[in-house]
């Protein structure tokens, strides 16, 4: 039997949370274009965006300390925090306009409100909250932030970690109920119910082999059967590479100008999970730490009510942890594989730049459960090891490229995309905050591989999302009119701030 071929307008590569935003925003953008998605496994939403691989926060900057940094002057700069959380305002609105045109249903499958809380310890650390709490409370997208370095108080706010404290260190915290906890893994399995639903050809168990460039300028994506072992070929004139971890070795396959010189670190993750109902039943709310001095910005502890499976669970994490795999379904042979040519002096930089950052790994990989019960205790004091277990989460690979600030093989934390020139092809590399951005990612793909289609769509854009193309932070009445709205569609009625 002849390999089968076919031609169509986009392919988009794994089925995860970005790839459904990506296709959910082009059927609605061109609604007559051919879409077809290649996944490895035999589900959407299995690897970086199950809802058992990342934090689930509803990443706003609400309560993340590493989005505020103190300037030497000893103000606090919040201009990444602001950038965040408009970004996450662009995912509400997205779903928001997806659950009003009936797309997808029961919004309270993926979406929960939740407050959000930073929690420090020691005298430094409480007057930086302060200062941050002061920062942020008089700027309307953080409105409703509380402030508190009253035991009394923070026992009626935390009462688990609360219980048991014997040390007289100072302790504050931060508290705004217009957080979420986002079932990412939920979202992107309704979103692919509704691409399906909508003719749109998803094949899972299909692993991409290769991507090449036709005589045409379109792209040559060579597909394996993963059950029948038979291999098919598809071409498009639009591929975006959505496979998390395993973005890269993808884009490497293109041979794109753009996907030379850039590496990819891999990071495990390892979260406490609470198996004890009545523990869990004492907590509700994210709540975010410092990351001790000398650890990576992804190893931020934090305690979190998450909502998986219909019901309340409790999360301590996360532990961070080293291993050559690109995706938790990987090969061990991921990293070596992914050392070019082209990026190996980028590579080498970055293990000699970042020693300490795999020495600290690598000892997180070691901790044995007693260990990791020990920093526990820093948050829940009386925590028992019997009431919690310990949960592999999904493999993150952090981005490695040469910047003008870092020089050569400097990591980079955060979401990137890379594209072609000329818009054929793009790819998702990074880590957090990742998944609560996706909307805000998938824009910036369409905007630049897209150009020539941009103005026909922006009516429709900014239908799907009002706020798109303005600042809401410089236009606090739209931002409470779409706060408002999305939270009334979504079902978040109990987190609005009040109105001062």
């Amino acid at each position: 039997m002849s390999n089968r071929q076919t031609k169509t307008d986009v392919i988009l590569i794994g089925a995860g949370v970005m790839s459904a935003t990506l296709g959910s925003l082009l059927k609605e953008l061109a609604p007559d274009w051919d879409i077809k998605v290649f996944e490895k496994l035999a589900n959407a939403g299995e690897e970086s965006s199950n809802e058992w691989n990342n934090a689930g926060t509803g990443h706003s900057a609400l309560c993340e300390l590493n989005y505020t940094t103190e300037k030497s002057d000893g103000s606090i700069d919040i201009s990444k925090a602001i950038t965040i959380n408009e970004q996450f305002q662009l995912s509400r609105q997205l779903w928001s306009y997806l659950v009003n045109s009936g797309l997808i249903h029961d919004p309270e499958n993926f979406i929960m409100p939740l407050p959000h809380m930073s929690y420090v310890q020691g005298e430094q650390n409480v007057n930086f909250l302060k200062k941050r709490y002061e920062a942020l409370s008089s700027n309307p997208l953080f409105q409703g932030m509380e402030f508190s370095d009253d035991p009394e108080k923070l026992k009626d706010w935390i009462p688990l970690i609360m219980d048991g404290r014997t040390s007289n260190d100072p302790i504050a915290a931060t508290k705004i109920d217009s957080g979420t906890d986002v079932n990412f893994g939920a979202l992107t399995r309704m979103l692919f119910d509704h691409l399906e639903s909508n003719n749109v050809e998803i094949n899972y168990q299909h692993s991409v082999e290769d991507i090449k460039r036709t005589s045409d300028g379109s792209w040559e994506v060579k597909v394996q059967d993963v059950v029948s072992g038979k291999i098919e070929y598809h071409t498009a004139k639009f591929v975006f590479i959505g496979g998390g971890g395993g973005s890269l070795p993808l884009l490497q396959k293109t041979g794109i100008p753009e996907s030379k010189h850039i590496g990819g670190f891999p990071v495990s993750g390892l979260f406490m999970v609470c198996n004890n109902p009545e523990v869990v039943g004492q907590h509700h709310a994210k709540v975010y730490g410092k990351a001790k001095v000398g650890a990576p910005p992804m190893s931020v502890p934090h305690l979190d009510t998450r909502y998986i499976d219909d019901k309340k669970t409790l999360l301590f994490g996360p532990f961070a942890g080293f291993s050559p795999k690109f995706l938790k379904t990987g090969s061990n042979f991921d990293l070596i594989g992914s050392v070019k040519p082209n990026n190996v002096f980028t590579m080498l930089a970055a293990g000699a730049k970042n020693l300490p950052l795999t020495k600290y790994l690598i000892q997180q990989l070691l901790l044995s459960k007693e260990q990791r019960m020990e920093e526990l205790r820093e948050f829940v004091p009386n925590a028992k090891s019997e009431d919690w277990d310990l949960v592999v989460a999904g493999q993150r690979v952090q981005v490695i490229k040469d910047t003008d600030e870092g020089g050569k093989g400097t990591l980079q934390f955060g979401t990137e995309v890379v594209s072609a020139a000329d818009g054929s092809v793009a790819a998702l590399l990074g880590a957090s905050p990742g998944a609560s951005t996706a909307v805000h990612v998938m824009l910036d793909v369409i905007n630049r591989c897209f150009p020539q289609h941009l103005k026909e769509w922006e009516p429709k854009i900014k239908e799907m999302i009002p706020s798109y193309g303005v600042s809401l932070v410089d236009n606090p009445e739209l931002f409470k009119d779409i706060h408002s709205s999305t939270a009334q569609t979504l079902g978040l009625r109990e987190n609005l701030p009040e109105q001062s």
